[in-house]
């Protein structure tokens, strides 16, 4: 009897072990899940900012010919100003386009070390 006993409180106590462990393994799925899905939209975002600044450009070198254009052909200076105003407002706009895929690049960066960790730590 001393053998059935034993194996029956092994069993009891290796089932209870894996009732009160399957949360925490749970839970490192889901936070391994979270950090993949974080990975994805940054490098998403990314791709729409790199989209952003290739527009951004086009419509600098549209508005940079306009302004010569005006130049050349004696537009006048409110006509100019307005010219310059909107190149300065593109180069804002790639500023901050530029800025915001810094950014995501860093938090694509973090996010890889998060996974990293759960990965290790779920070992």
């Amino acid at each position: 009897m001393g053998k059935f006993s034993n194996l029956a409180l092994g069993a009891a106590f290796t089932a209870a072990v894996g009732l009160f462990a399957s949360p925490a393994l749970a839970q490192d799925r889901r936070d391994i899940r979270h950090d993949r899905r974080d990975i994805r939209g940054d490098r998403r975002d990314i791709h729409s900012d790199r989209v952003d600044v290739h527009k951004d450009y086009q419509t600098l070198r549209a508005d940079r010919a306009t302004l010569r254009n005006d130049v050349k052909n004696g537009a006048s200076s409110g006509q100019i100003a307005a010219d310059r105003q909107a190149i300065r407002g593109q180069a804002t706009d790639i500023r901050s386009d530029r800025r915001d895929i810094f950014n995501d690049r860093k938090d694509v960066v973090r996010d890889r070390r998060d996974l990293r960790e759960d990965l290790h730590d779920r070992d």
